[in-house]
This record gives structure tokens, sequence and C-alpha cells, in this order.
């Protein structure tokens, strides 16, 4: 079987593995390092190009099997580049943009082999990429692999830190683990249907025979629990604080926020596509895992002290509020998955700016011999205003409060899709937590504008990649906070 393949709709991930391989070819050749960085940012810029040009076309799909086009019918296809997908693909390109922009310092700092780090980046960004696009389980299998393997390595490439080691080491147990229980899921779902296609499970999980439902609704929960360990729900979460603080600081970031965009795309596609037929199944637990998630995150980091375990078990938290919408089932599914692709979008924006300003400050902090503790944050106003406001800006936006109205806006479109989904206790729990994340959130930022209580002081400006990166989220976040139904507008457009 011969299949046509659409090359302009796998146009951004095509890209990025041509300038991956040019790359690596580069490197051979000892190229410079920063002009490694320039086409490793050169090649997602260009991957963002095309995302726009598909969205201003026409839809399209790939890699169909032909049975449906003979029959007439619509044809079931592995990859989709439609709204949702181009949205997602978006979202990624753009952060993964300003990662490729915080590693510039920290290559250099920590010796990491350049042309290695920006390979296995442009590789991971792939794997995204494929993964919000695939609608069959094969696919989304293979695209959550070429995700999640390059990761390991970026999370070691600090080769003499035993610290980086031990992470990627976590890392990869965690999610060899993950892909057992979420293959197995799938070899369960295809038994009881005969079918990969999402478009395909659907209808057949509609009509499954009585005998079948136990091996469908076993199946449903293990490929959830296989995804709940690629975003960190509790009680699958452990891994998340560990491999933030060991792993490079851009690499924290690109799991906290490519990765977990990624994951929760994936997640929606299976529920929303393939298994809405068993909402009633998984609907249950994915609001215990979110209540688990928001409470467990939220309790552990009012007990940090350092500012990148907190934004781990912040970003755990988060995902708890990802969830939420997602418990209602199969009852309005559509409005559900609508209110967590918002809240990923906005979520995206809040935290790579907070990781931004961290890095940079983590630099500077390295260089003078301090830590990296909530209290070395004292003071940075004076040091640094523009810094510290940006840094105030996005945990005010992480806490929900104004003037960061995007983050205000998250919140009251989950709480809304929970409430209109029927499941009114997890609207409760979600309320408490997040009066929970106000405390934590803004005793941080008012340590930026609390004088230092030692003499010691040192020069906080980051580097250019860092100070470019921390404009072009503070931008976005300013933009979003001023007009954050056009967040919502454009996700209703697009699932």
């Amino acid at each position: 079987m011969i299949q046509d393949i659409d090359y302009a709709a796998v146009a951004p991930p095509l890209v990025l593995a041509v300038a991956a391989i040019g790359l690596l070819l580069a490197d051979a050749f000892d190229a410079p390092r920063r002009v490694l960085s320039l086409l490793s940012g050169g090649s997602l810029a260009a991957a963002l190009v095309a995302v726009i040009a598909l969205a201003a076309g026409d839809r399209r799909a790939t890699f169909c099997l032909p049975d449906g086009l003979r029959s007439g019918g619509p044809a079931s296809c592995s990859y989709v580049a439609d709204d949702f997908t181009l949205l997602f693909q978006g979202i990624i390109l753009g952060a993964a943009v300003i990662v490729v922009l915080l590693s510039l310092q920290e290559i250099t700092d920590s010796k990491i082999p350049v042309g290695e780090y920006h390979f296995l980046l442009l590789a991971a960004v792939i794997g995204a990429l494929t993964l919000v696009a695939a609608r069959d389980l094969i696919l989304l299998v293979v695209a959550l692999e070429t995700l999640s393997l390059p990761v390991f390595a970026l999370a070691a490439l600090r080769r003499y830190d035993g610290t980086s080691s031990e992470a990627a080491l976590k890392l990869f147990l965690v999610s060899v683990v993950s892909t057992a229980v979420m293959l197995f899921g799938i070899s369960l779902v295809y038994g009881a249907t005969g079918a990969m296609h999402l478009d395909r499970i659907a209808p057949a999980l509609a009509r499954l025979p009585a005998d079948l439902d136990p091996v469908a609704a076993l199946g449903s929960v293990l490929v959830l629990a296989g995804f709940a360990f690629k975003v960190a729900a509790v009680p699958f979460h452990f891994w998340a604080p560990d491999v933030y603080q060991g792993s490079p600081l851009p690499v924290a970031a690109f799991l906290a926020v490519v990765s977990k965009a990624a994951g929760f795309a994936g997640l929606a596609i299976v529920l929303a596509l393939g298994l809405p037929a068993y909402g009633h199944v998984w609907g249950p637990v994915v609001a215990v895992l979110a209540a688990l998630t928001m409470t467990l995150g939220n309790l552990a980091a009012l007990r940090q002290r350092t500012a990148i375990r907190l934004l781990a078990w912040s970003s755990v938290a988060q995902s708890g509020y990802m969830l939420a919408p997602l418990a209602v089932g199969s009852h309005r599914l559509p409005e559900a998955v609508a209110a967590t692709t918002a809240y990923v979008a906005l979520y995206a924006v809040m935290n790579i700016g907070a990781f931004a300003v961290v890095i940079g400050f983590h630099r500077r902090g390295t260089a003078t011999g301090r830590r990296d503790t909530l209290d070395d944050y004292r003071g940075l106003a004076r040091r640094s205003p523009a810094v510290a406001t940006a840094l105030a800006f996005f945990l005010i936006c992480l806490a929900g409060l104004p003037p960061g109205v995007m983050g205000l806006f998250a919140k009251v479109v989950v709480f809304r899709a929970t409430l209109a989904g029927g499941v009114t206790w997890l609207a409760v729990v979600m309320a408490i937590n997040t009066v929970i994340g106000l405390y934590y959130y803004l005793a941080w930022a008012v340590r930026l504008f609390t004088p230092s209580a030692t003499s010691e002081d040192y020069d906080a400006a980051p580097g250019l990649g860092v100070r470019v990166a921390i404009t072009a989220a503070a931008a976005g976040a300013i933009v979003l906070s001023v007009a954050p139904q056009i967040v919502l507008q454009t996700v209703a457009q697009a699932t």
C-alpha cells in the first residue's frame, strides 16, 4: 500500500528535520557556537512561518487510508493539520524559540556540546509537533517517544554534574514505565475495536459488545495513565521536581512548557476523538487526578525555599487546573477541551517568562557563589528594576490577580467549564487551591521589593538572549492581559 504524502501539511516538522541534520553536519566541521544557535533558532522561526502559512490556507491531512477514499466516505488520516493542530504547533514553536534564546549563555557556562544540544532540542520539538497532529495511536506513541527520548540526553548533557545525570536517569525510568503502561492500554483498545485511527475507534467503542466492555475500559484508563506521567499528574509526578532542579535550566523550561503543552494536546486528542464513549469511565479518574495534582502541588510549593523547585511544584499544580475541565467526561466535552487548550496557551506565556527571569538570575548568582533561594531575590527591584517588575508580573499572572488578567481569565475559563460539566466538587477544590497558590506566588513577588538583609550586592542584569526572551514573554503577557478573550476566540474556532 502506497500512500500519498502532502508535504505542505508536514512542512513544520520537515523543516526542523532538515535543519537538525544540517546542524549536525555543521557541528562536525567545527562551526562557531553562534552559527549553530542561529541555525537552530532560524529553523524554528521558519517552521513557525510554515504553521502561519498553513493557518492562512486550507486545512490539510496526509498519510490517509485509501479504503475510505474508495468507498466515498471520509478517509482516516494519521496526520491532520487542522486548526487545533496549528494552534498547538504555534505555541510549541514560539516557546521553543525562547528556549533557544535562554540556552545561549547556558551552553557556554555549563560547557554543553552545542551541536548535540541543538540537535536534540530540534528532535524533541519535531516529536512535539507530530504529537499534536497525530490521529492514530501508533503515530501518537512514536511522536511521544520522539519527544521524550532526546530530553533524557538533554537533561544529562552537563556530563560532569552528578545531579544532572541523576535527573536524566529518573526521567528515563519514569518515561519507560509510562510508555509500557500506555502501550498495554493501546493493545487492549486495539484488541477490543480492531482499529488504530481515532475516528474509527470512537464509533467502534460506541457499539462495543458487552463482554468486551471491561477490556476497553481498562485500556482507556491505562492510556490516560500513560499521559498522566508525561504531564506530571499526581501520583505520577515524582520525577518533576528533581528533574527540573538537576537539568540545565533551559531544559527545565522546555519540560515545563513545550513538553507539557504537547502532552496535554495529545491527551485531549485521545479523549475527545477516540474515547468519548468511555467518558463515564475516564471522567471520574481525571477528576480525582486533577484534585490530587493541584492540591499536592500547591501544598508542596508552600514549603519550597528555592525558585526552581517552587516553579517545579507550581507546574505540577498547574497541571491539575489543566486537567480539571476534562473531568466532565463526554458531557460538554468540546467546551472542556477548549478550556484546557486556552489554559495551556496562557500558561505557556506566563511560565516561560518566569523561567526566563530565573535563568538570568541563576547565572548571575552562580557567578558570585550564591544559591538560588527565594531570599536571594530580596532587593532585586533595586539592582534591576526591569527584571524584578517582569518577574513580579509573571508571578501575578500565575496567581491570577490583576494586572495579570490573563491568569485570572485562564482560571475563570476552567472554573466555568468544570461547573458547566456538573463536577461541582472539583470546582470547590480548585477555588481552595487557587487561594493557596496566591500565597506562595505573592510571597515571592513581595521579596523582590523588600530590602536585602545583607550588604552584599551584585549585578543582576541578565545576558542578551535572556533579555530578549524576557521581553518577548512580557510583551505577549501584556497583550493577552489587555485582551485575553483573543485566546478564547481563537481556541473556540480551533476546537
